[in-house]
């Protein structure tokens, strides 16, 4: 159960949440494994190697990052503009609890398939 610092059930507006919420989205943890595996990337070298992100969610995604501290954005005043990221010491501190949780999915994913499959035999026949 999520607690805030007096013990209450943390709930609204919470700190904890909103960190949470940083990582519940479906970019935020890849972009940082991209990064803390390849160091710096360029925008679209990001977007390259993910795949299917739109411009408009890797920008958003990237911003977000960039703001809680997570991702440097370093921006050179070339021709052609150069903008180049990559992890902050605060976010190479998040990458081994995203490695254990990678690791826990990749030991677990079979019995998560199961239980889902499972599940929708029980919807289709009840």
């Amino acid at each position: 159960m999520i607690r805030n610092s007096e013990g209450k059930m943390c709930v609204g507006d919470c700190p904890i949440r909103q960190v949470l919420d940083r990582f519940g989205d479906k970019w935020s943890i890849l972009v940082i494994e991209l990064l803390s595996h390849e160091g710096k990337l360029r925008f679209s070298e990001i977007a390259q190697t993910i795949g299917d992100i739109s411009q408009k969610m890797l920008t958003v995604t990237l911003r977000s990052l960039e703001s809680d501290g997570l991702v440097i954005r370093q921006f050179f005043p070339e021709i052609p503009p150069r903008v180049e990221y990559t992890l902050s010491e605060l976010g190479r501190s998040l990458v081994p609890h995203i490695q254990q949780l990678t690791s826990w999915g990749q030991e677990n994913m079979e019995a998560i398939k199961e239980n889902r499959r499972r599940f929708e035999a029980k919807q289709v026949k009840g």
